[in-house]
Protein backbone atom coordinates (compact mmCIF):
# COMPACT_ATOMS: atom_id res chain seq x y z
CA UNK A 1 0.00 0.00 0.00
CA UNK A 2 0.75 3.62 -0.77
CA UNK A 3 0.89 6.02 2.49
CA UNK A 4 -0.62 9.44 2.16
CA UNK A 5 1.38 12.18 1.49
CA UNK A 6 1.73 12.70 4.89
CA UNK A 7 2.56 11.01 8.23
CA UNK A 8 2.20 11.32 11.85
CA UNK A 9 4.89 10.75 14.23
CA UNK A 10 5.30 11.76 17.47
CA UNK A 11 3.43 15.05 19.34
CA UNK A 12 1.48 14.78 16.39
CA UNK A 13 4.04 16.31 13.90
CA UNK A 14 3.29 15.58 10.43
CA UNK A 15 6.07 15.73 7.53
CA UNK A 16 6.02 14.73 4.40
CA UNK A 17 6.33 11.48 3.16
CA UNK A 18 8.38 11.76 -0.58
CA UNK A 19 8.78 8.61 -1.40
CA UNK A 20 6.49 5.27 -2.07
CA UNK A 21 6.51 3.18 0.90
CA UNK A 22 5.32 -0.89 1.14
CA UNK A 23 4.31 -2.00 4.17
CA UNK A 24 4.63 -5.58 4.37
CA UNK A 25 1.84 -7.90 6.34
CA UNK A 26 4.68 -8.45 9.35
CA UNK A 27 4.81 -4.79 9.86
CA UNK A 28 7.92 -4.38 8.51
CA UNK A 29 8.64 -0.97 6.36
CA UNK A 30 10.83 -0.85 3.03
CA UNK A 31 11.68 2.78 1.63
CA UNK A 32 12.82 3.39 -1.36
CA UNK A 33 14.48 6.81 -0.27
CA UNK A 34 17.93 6.24 0.86
CA UNK A 35 18.10 8.39 3.66
CA UNK A 36 17.59 6.08 7.16
CA UNK A 37 16.54 9.53 9.08
CA UNK A 38 13.60 9.85 6.93
CA UNK A 39 12.48 5.77 7.30
CA UNK A 40 12.72 6.47 11.46
CA UNK A 41 11.07 9.42 11.85
CA UNK A 42 7.99 8.06 9.88
CA UNK A 43 7.58 4.58 11.09
CA UNK A 44 8.80 5.47 15.12
CA UNK A 45 5.94 4.32 17.33
CA UNK A 46 6.70 5.27 21.51
CA UNK A 47 8.04 2.34 23.13
CA UNK A 48 5.93 0.84 25.69
CA UNK A 49 6.26 1.52 29.24
CA UNK A 50 8.39 -1.46 29.78
CA UNK A 51 10.71 -1.11 27.20
CA UNK A 52 13.92 0.82 26.86
CA UNK A 53 13.68 3.90 25.17
CA UNK A 54 17.74 3.77 24.21
CA UNK A 55 17.25 0.15 22.62
CA UNK A 56 14.52 1.15 20.65
CA UNK A 57 15.69 4.15 19.09
CA UNK A 58 18.67 2.23 18.96
CA UNK A 59 17.33 -0.67 16.71
CA UNK A 60 15.25 2.05 14.47
CA UNK A 61 18.50 4.07 13.92
CA UNK A 62 20.94 1.59 12.96
CA UNK A 63 22.88 1.30 16.75
CA UNK A 64 23.38 3.73 19.76
CA UNK A 65 26.48 5.42 18.51
CA UNK A 66 24.39 6.99 15.62
CA UNK A 67 21.56 8.41 18.48
CA UNK A 68 24.36 9.48 20.84
CA UNK A 69 26.05 11.19 18.13
CA UNK A 70 22.72 12.72 16.90
CA UNK A 71 21.82 13.59 20.38
CA UNK A 72 25.19 15.61 20.82
CA UNK A 73 24.74 18.15 17.52
CA UNK A 74 21.02 18.18 18.70
CA UNK A 75 21.09 19.71 21.82
CA UNK A 76 24.33 21.34 21.59
CA UNK A 77 25.06 24.61 19.39
CA UNK A 78 28.38 23.62 18.77
CA UNK A 79 31.48 22.76 16.23
CA UNK A 80 32.97 19.49 17.35
CA UNK A 81 35.76 17.83 16.78
CA UNK A 82 36.28 14.28 16.00
CA UNK A 83 37.93 13.46 19.22
CA UNK A 84 35.14 16.12 21.10
CA UNK A 85 32.59 13.51 19.42
CA UNK A 86 35.14 10.53 20.87
CA UNK A 87 34.71 11.44 24.48
CA UNK A 88 31.23 13.10 24.84
CA UNK A 89 29.57 10.17 23.09
CA UNK A 90 31.95 7.22 23.98
CA UNK A 91 32.56 5.03 20.97
CA UNK A 92 36.30 5.02 19.24
CA UNK A 93 37.48 6.63 16.33
CA UNK A 94 36.84 3.89 13.83
CA UNK A 95 32.77 4.20 15.12
CA UNK A 96 32.97 8.32 15.20
CA UNK A 97 34.23 8.32 11.42
CA UNK A 98 31.43 6.02 10.70
CA UNK A 99 28.56 7.79 11.83
CA UNK A 100 29.49 11.46 11.11
CA UNK A 101 30.17 10.55 7.38
CA UNK A 102 27.05 8.35 7.68
CA UNK A 103 25.05 11.90 9.15
CA UNK A 104 27.21 13.87 6.39
CA UNK A 105 25.85 11.91 3.36
CA UNK A 106 21.93 11.94 5.22
CA UNK A 107 22.49 15.81 5.03
CA UNK A 108 22.35 16.24 8.85
CA UNK A 109 25.83 17.46 9.18
CA UNK A 110 28.24 19.51 7.49
CA UNK A 111 32.00 20.18 7.87
CA UNK A 112 34.15 23.22 8.01
CA UNK A 113 37.97 23.63 9.04
CA UNK A 114 38.52 25.47 12.16
CA UNK A 115 41.95 26.70 13.16
CA UNK A 116 43.50 25.46 16.56
CA UNK A 117 46.24 26.67 18.28
CA UNK A 118 48.52 23.77 19.21
CA UNK A 119 51.90 23.77 21.39
CA UNK A 120 54.26 26.71 21.71
CA UNK A 121 51.73 28.78 20.07
CA UNK A 122 51.64 26.95 16.45
CA UNK A 123 48.03 27.06 14.50
CA UNK A 124 46.71 24.53 12.97
CA UNK A 125 43.30 23.70 10.63
CA UNK A 126 41.40 21.04 12.04
CA UNK A 127 38.53 19.32 10.53
CA UNK A 128 35.25 19.85 12.37
CA UNK A 129 31.09 19.20 11.80
CA UNK A 130 28.16 20.82 12.84
CA UNK A 131 24.44 20.37 12.54
CA UNK A 132 22.70 21.43 9.22
CA UNK A 133 20.16 24.16 10.65
CA UNK A 134 18.77 24.08 7.02
CA UNK A 135 18.06 20.15 7.33
CA UNK A 136 15.27 19.20 5.62
CA UNK A 137 13.66 17.07 8.64
CA UNK A 138 15.74 18.74 11.59
CA UNK A 139 12.15 19.80 13.27
CA UNK A 140 11.06 16.08 13.34
CA UNK A 141 14.24 14.12 14.06
CA UNK A 142 14.60 16.78 16.69
CA UNK A 143 11.24 15.66 18.29
CA UNK A 144 12.07 11.95 17.76
CA UNK A 145 15.54 11.58 19.46
CA UNK A 146 15.29 14.65 22.11
CA UNK A 147 11.59 13.58 23.27
CA UNK A 148 10.91 14.56 27.08
CA UNK A 149 9.58 11.20 27.61
CA UNK A 150 11.63 8.95 25.59
CA UNK A 151 14.20 10.19 27.99
CA UNK A 152 12.77 9.69 31.26
CA UNK A 153 11.99 5.69 29.94
CA UNK A 154 15.73 5.33 29.69
CA UNK A 155 15.72 3.37 33.11
CA UNK A 156 16.20 6.44 35.15
CA UNK A 157 15.33 5.58 38.38
CA UNK A 158 17.44 2.04 37.65
CA UNK A 159 20.17 4.26 37.22
CA UNK A 160 20.24 5.72 40.59
CA UNK A 161 20.29 2.78 42.73
CA UNK A 162 23.89 2.89 43.23
CA UNK A 163 24.01 6.13 44.81
CA UNK A 164 22.04 5.57 47.85
CA UNK A 165 18.68 6.08 49.18
CA UNK A 166 17.08 8.95 47.39
CA UNK A 167 14.15 10.89 49.03
CA UNK A 168 13.36 13.79 46.47
CA UNK A 169 14.21 13.22 43.13
CA UNK A 170 12.97 15.78 40.36
CA UNK A 171 13.39 15.86 37.28
CA UNK A 172 13.11 19.25 34.88
CA UNK A 173 14.92 20.94 31.68
CA UNK A 174 15.68 18.47 29.29
CA UNK A 175 13.62 15.68 30.37
CA UNK A 176 10.47 17.59 30.54
CA UNK A 177 11.11 19.83 27.19
CA UNK A 178 11.55 23.38 28.97
CA UNK A 179 14.54 25.37 28.21
CA UNK A 180 14.28 27.75 30.80
CA UNK A 181 14.91 25.63 34.02
CA UNK A 182 18.30 26.35 35.59
CA UNK A 183 18.28 22.45 36.52
CA UNK A 184 18.12 19.23 34.94
CA UNK A 185 18.19 17.14 37.87
CA UNK A 186 17.55 17.60 41.69
CA UNK A 187 18.57 15.49 44.33
CA UNK A 188 17.47 14.83 48.24
CA UNK A 189 18.81 12.69 50.43
CA UNK A 190 21.74 11.57 52.82
CA UNK A 191 25.21 10.42 52.48
CA UNK A 192 24.91 9.42 48.64
CA UNK A 193 28.02 7.80 47.21
CA UNK A 194 29.66 10.53 45.24
CA UNK A 195 32.01 8.58 43.12
CA UNK A 196 28.76 6.34 41.98
CA UNK A 197 26.88 9.61 41.26
CA UNK A 198 28.97 11.06 39.00
CA UNK A 199 29.23 7.57 37.43
CA UNK A 200 25.43 7.68 36.95
CA UNK A 201 25.04 11.72 35.31
CA UNK A 202 28.44 10.87 33.04
CA UNK A 203 26.52 8.16 31.52
CA UNK A 204 23.20 10.18 31.57
CA UNK A 205 25.21 12.82 29.72
CA UNK A 206 27.05 10.25 26.94
CA UNK A 207 23.19 8.82 26.23
CA UNK A 208 21.77 12.23 25.90
CA UNK A 209 24.11 14.20 24.58
CA UNK A 210 24.58 16.96 26.87
CA UNK A 211 26.24 18.14 29.72
CA UNK A 212 23.19 17.84 32.69
CA UNK A 213 23.00 20.42 35.11
CA UNK A 214 22.03 19.15 38.57
CA UNK A 215 22.04 19.95 42.53
CA UNK A 216 22.37 17.76 45.42
CA UNK A 217 21.10 18.18 49.14
CA UNK A 218 20.72 16.30 52.07
CA UNK A 219 17.29 16.18 53.95
CA UNK A 220 17.61 19.17 56.30
CA UNK A 221 19.77 21.64 53.97
CA UNK A 222 16.88 21.12 51.66
CA UNK A 223 14.20 21.68 54.07
CA UNK A 224 16.53 24.88 55.34
CA UNK A 225 16.36 26.50 52.10
CA UNK A 226 12.65 25.84 51.16
CA UNK A 227 11.71 27.50 54.13
CA UNK A 228 13.89 30.16 53.08
CA UNK A 229 12.27 30.58 49.44
CA UNK A 230 15.61 29.60 48.18
CA UNK A 231 15.22 30.96 44.58
CA UNK A 232 17.08 27.80 42.48
CA UNK A 233 14.57 25.55 44.42
CA UNK A 234 11.23 27.60 44.07
CA UNK A 235 12.42 27.81 40.15
CA UNK A 236 12.38 24.42 39.96
CA UNK A 237 9.04 23.30 41.35
CA UNK A 238 7.56 26.77 39.79
CA UNK A 239 8.17 25.45 36.22
CA UNK A 240 7.52 22.13 34.35
CA UNK A 241 8.97 19.04 36.20
CA UNK A 242 8.31 15.77 37.35
CA UNK A 243 8.57 14.17 40.61
CA UNK A 244 10.44 10.52 40.44
CA UNK A 245 10.49 9.80 44.23
CA UNK A 246 8.85 12.41 46.69
CA UNK A 247 9.12 9.50 49.98
CA UNK A 248 8.56 12.15 51.98
CA UNK A 249 6.42 14.34 50.42
CA UNK A 250 9.46 16.77 50.93
CA UNK A 251 8.72 18.95 47.88
CA UNK A 252 5.06 19.65 49.12
CA UNK A 253 6.49 20.52 52.52
CA UNK A 254 4.71 23.96 53.73
CA UNK A 255 6.28 27.11 53.94
CA UNK A 256 5.90 28.81 57.25
CA UNK A 257 3.87 31.77 57.38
Amino acid sequence: MILPETWRILGGTWIPLEAAVTVCENGKIIFSNKFLIIQVAICLIRPRPDSNGMDTLAKLFGGSARVKVMRLFLLNDAVFELEEVMSRSRISRVTARKEINALMSMGFLKNKFITKEGSRGSKKKVQAWFLDPLFQYLEPVRDLLVDPHILLEEDMLKRFRPIGKIKLMIVSGVFVGDSKSRIDILLVGDKFRKNALQQVIKGLEVEIGKELDYVVFDTEEFKYRLEMRDKLICDVLDLPHERLIDAMQLSTFVFPK
